[in-house]
């Protein structure tokens, strides 16, 4: 009775496998891009009611305090080949 209730099982399985595997729902314009956009969405964004339209501002945010960093890290490195000892703060470094 039990390898018949695994039987089944095993089968059960398989049948629901086998259709997944046939078909992704994609249509592939070579092998490996297989983007489409969803239905009601346009080919490209850029242009569209959908372009985000990012503010240049926003996006340099991460530029601007990157830049930031490496002149703190800057200081810290130049103060610590002089006096031999890391200082975090950077405040403190500029008092000296």
């Amino acid at each position: 009775m039990r390898t018949f209730v695994y039987a089944a099982l095993l089968g059960a399985g398989a049948l629901v496998a086998l259709p997944a595997l046939a078909y992704d729902g994609t249509k592939c314009k070579a092998p490996g891009n297989c983007w489409e956009p969803k239905p009601g969405f346009p080919e490209k964004i850029a242009g569209s009611k959908y372009d985000p339209k990012h503010d240049p501002k926003e996006l340099n945010k991460q530029a601007e305090s990157i830049k930031g960093m490496e002149e703190r890290n800057k200081k810290r490195i130049e103060n610590a080949k002089k006096t031999g000892k890391f200082e975090y703060d950077v405040a403190k470094i500029s008092a000296n």
